[in-house]
C-alpha cells in the first residue's frame, strides 16, 4: 500500500509481487476501488505483478471539489505520471466498466507504454450529439441526488438497479463486501465523476481511436449482460486486434461473480 502526491492529489496504490518482471495495472468501476480485485489478485500467479489504482475521487484517493479535475483527461494524465513514479513500461492495462473507458482512454492517448489492454465490460462512450446530451442530464440528476441524499442512500437504489441483478445470486458475504465497497465512497467524489467522466461528457472514441489502437486488446463480457455483450461486439468490429469473451453465467461484473474465472482469463491472456 503506498500514496503519492500528484498534480496535488493523493492517489492511493496497492501493489503484490514487486520483484516480478511481467506488470498489470488494475483499474475498478464507478463506486469501486483498489479492494475490488482482491479476490481475482489472490487467484493470479506470483510471476505477475499487480498494481490496483483508486480513480479520482474513488476509495482512498483525493475526492477534490472541482470538478475538472475529474475530467477524463485529467485522470489520464494522473495516472501516465503515476506509472512515471512507479517507472511502468511495457505493461498490461486492465479497466472495468468506468475503468474500463479509463483504460481505454488511456490506451489511445499512450500505446506505445502498453503491451495488452484487457476490458472488462466497457465501452468507447455513446454515439450522436443527442445521446451524449441526454446521458449528461441524467447523471447531473443522479449526482445532485447523491450530494442531497447522501451515499448510503445511492447506493440502496444502485445495488437494485438491473445491470446488478445476477449479483443478488452471490453469496451473502460477498454482496455485504460489495456494499461496504460502495457505501464507503464520498458523495462529492462519486458525484464528481459522473459529471467528469461520465458517458455523457468523456471524448468518444468510436472510429479512428478504436481502429487504429497498435496493441492487442482483449474484450471480456458477461452472458447475462446482453447490453454489454452486444457493444463489445460492435467494438471487436472495428479493433484490428481483438479478441471477445463472453463468460456464461455472469452479469456486468465479472471479476466479482467469478473471480476464479476471470483470473485463470487474465492469466491465460497475458502469458
Amino acid at each position: 500500500m503506498a500514496r503519492f502526491a500528484i498534480k496535488g492529489l493523493d492517489v492511493y496504490v496497492e501493489q503484490w509481487n514487486e520483484d516480478a518482471k511481467q506488470t498489470i495495472v488494475l483499474l475498478h468501476g464507478f463506486t469501486g476501488s483498489t479492494k475490488t480485485w482482491h479476490r481475482v489478485i489472490a487467484n493470479l500467479p506470483t510471476n505477475i505483478r499487480c498494481i490496483a489504482v483508486d480513480l479520482i475521487g474513488h476509495g482512498q484517493t483525493a475526492a477534490p471539489l472541482t470538478e475538472n479535475q475529474y475530467s477524463m483527461i485529467f485522470q489520464i494524465e494522473l495516472l501516465h505520471e503515476l506509472f512515471r513514479i512507479l517507472n511502468l513500461k511495457n505493461f498490461v492495462l486492465l479497466g472495468y466498466s468506468m475503468g474500463g473507458r479509463v483504460a481505454l482512454s488511456y490506451a489511445v492517448r499512450f500505446p506505445s507504454q502498453l503491451t495488452r489492454l484487457i476490458l472488462e465490460s466497457a465501452s468507447p462512450g455513446l454515439v450522436g450529439e443527442q445521446q451524449r446530451k441526454m446521458r449528461k442530464i441524467a447523471d447531473e440528476q443522479l449526482a445532485e441526488k447523491i450530494v442531497a441524499n447522501g451515499v448510503e442512500s445511492f447506493v440502496n437504489k444502485w445495488e437494485d438497479i438491473p445491470l446488478f441483478a445476477s449479483q443478488k445470486l452471490l453469496p451473502a458475504e460477498v454482496q455485504q463486501e460489495i456494499r461496504k465497497e460502495r457505501v464507503q465512497q464520498c458523495e462529492i467524489g462519486l458525484a464528481n465523476s459522473l459529471r467528469g467522466m461520465g458517458t455523457g461528457v468523456m471524448p468518444e472514441l468510436w472510429g479512428k481511436p478504436l481502429a487504429t489502437l497498435p496493441i492487442p486488446v482483449t474484450l471480456i463480457t458477461g452472458a447475462l449482460d446482453e447490453k454489454f455483450v452486444h457493444l463489445n461486439n460492435e467494438m471487436q468490429k472495428q479493433i484490428v486486434k481483438a479478441n471477445h469473451i463472453i463468460i456464461p453465467a455472469v452479469g456486468h461484473a465479472i471479476h466479482v461473480e467469478n473471480p476464479t474465472k476471470f483470473a485463470t482469463i487474465v492469466k491465460e491472456t497475458i502469458s
